[in-house]
């Protein structure tokens, strides 16, 4: 199964798109926290943050959109 939905049409499109969008707003939340002050963006490293952030987002995009395409296919399946 898992075969099947990594290689669904539009699978890897909404990886990236909801990776994208995760690491966004977990950027501006977390940015939000400290205040909106540009320190929080100096203070750290900005490619370990940068990396872990969009890591994070591409970990987060897999799973969410594996559920997705698995529970469509799974319905196709049954509609058989």
């Amino acid at each position: 199964m898992l075969k099947r939905v990594i290689n669904h049409k539009g699978f890897w499109r909404s990886v990236i798109s909801l990776a994208i969008a995760f690491a966004v707003l977990f950027t501006i939340i977390k940015w939000a926290i400290e205040g909106f002050s540009m320190a929080y963006f100096s203070e750290q490293n900005p490619l370990y943050f940068f990396g872990g952030v969009v890591a994070a987002g591409l970990v987060y995009g897999f799973f969410v959109t594996f559920g997705k395409f698995r529970a469509r296919l799974k319905k196709e399946d049954r509609k058989k």
